[in-house]
């Protein structure tokens, strides 16, 4: 077999793996839910009873007061979540470098190559940003959508390996686009907390009531502070990729712009983050519209790395199908 047959086992030996670390995240969640009303039980016995049952209190607390790594080890579930899902990006990473010699270029020139690129660095990027946060609790979000992500470039977007085109055959390629898949891994984490965020905040609203496992999550607002953070690196990310695709395509059609539909919607989600960081510092926008605003922002960047690399002719049609 030639690195192209072995690219392709282990992307799908990683699709195995992350389909039992997403199981076993969905299955912490549910566990977090069976936790909760015990705790809303006890505040209702006698001082003597809490005490008794002071053990699972406390880790209800620590649960959902804790979110520094390392102090929470998390339940069995989430630990093996988290096992899952390493050994199933160390597979994952393991394709994208075959799938890269096999094509003697950097593995994203394509579709299918960029698919199974972007989806390994957004995991890669939420593995590594536990040693700053823990979000585990974001991992059956991340996790289901790099595999959902990964079936459909398996299934409807896989092309053999060609030659590279004469205009991709540019240092430029791989700068430009490496560092927008790192703005769109920032991005995708801020908007999954966004959403948990206008989760808890109806939740808060309603004084307690709504899924239960959010009782074991951070509050709203200090979702709302960590997804602005995780956005405010992305966005220089993105700046960057902006910047260096317009170097990039004076190098290759001797102009900075051109109105091309892929350099349209690249500046039109610059300019919906930067709204996002200027109405949130400025204008006050806090809550549920800097959270509806970031989730708007990441759906832009989906939309532009699918319907538009699909369906829209332009200089940057290179999906390869």
């Amino acid at each position: 077999m030639d690195f192209e047959t072995y690219s392709l086992l282990a992307v799908y030996s990683a699709m195995a793996i992350y389909t039992l670390a997403f199981i076993a995240f969905t299955v912490d969640l549910a566990r977090r839910s069976s936790v909760v009303p015990v705790a809303v039980a006890q505040e209702s016995r006698p001082v003597g009873q809490l005490a008794a049952a002071s053990g699972s209190t406390a880790l209800l607390e620590k649960t959902t007061n804790d979110t520094t790594p390392g102090r929470d080890k998390g339940s069995r579930s989430l630990r093996l979540a988290m096992a899952f899902a390493l050994v199933g990006w160390v597979l994952h990473v393991v394709g994208v470098v075959l799938r890269g010699l096999a094509a003697g270029y950097v593995p994203w020139s394509n579709m299918y190559g960029f698919a199974i690129t972007a989806t390994a660095i957004i995991v890669g990027v939420f593995l590594a940003v536990q040693f700053w946060q823990d979000l585990r609790f974001l991992g059956a979000y991340i996790v289901g959508f790099c595999l959902a992500f990964m079936g459909l470039a398996t299934v409807n977007l896989y092309v053999a390996v060609a030659p590279q085109p004469p205009a991709l055959q540019s240092t430029w390629l791989v700068i430009h686009v490496f560092v927008a898949i790192l703005g769109t891994s920032f991005f995708a984490l801020g908007g999954g907390l966004s959403l948990v965020q206008l989760l808890q905040a109806r939740r808060e609203a309603r004084g307690g009531e709504g899924f239960k496992f959010l009782a074991t999550l951070p509050n709203a607002e200090k979702l709302e502070n960590l997804a602005y953070r995780l956005i405010l690196v992305g966005f220089v990310f993105w700046t960057f990729t902006l910047i260096a695709g317009a170097v990039w395509a004076e190098r290759a059609w001797g102009r900075y712009w051109g109105w091309d539909t892929k350099e349209v919607w690249t500046f039109i989600i610059w300019t919906i983050f930067a709204g996002y960081i200027h109405a949130r510092a400025t204008r006050g926008w806090r809550g549920s519209r800097s959270a509806w605003l970031a989730i708007i922002g990441f759906a832009a960047v989906m939309f532009n790395f699918t319907v538009v690399n699909l369906f829209f002719k332009g200089l940057h049609a290179y999906s390869g199908l």
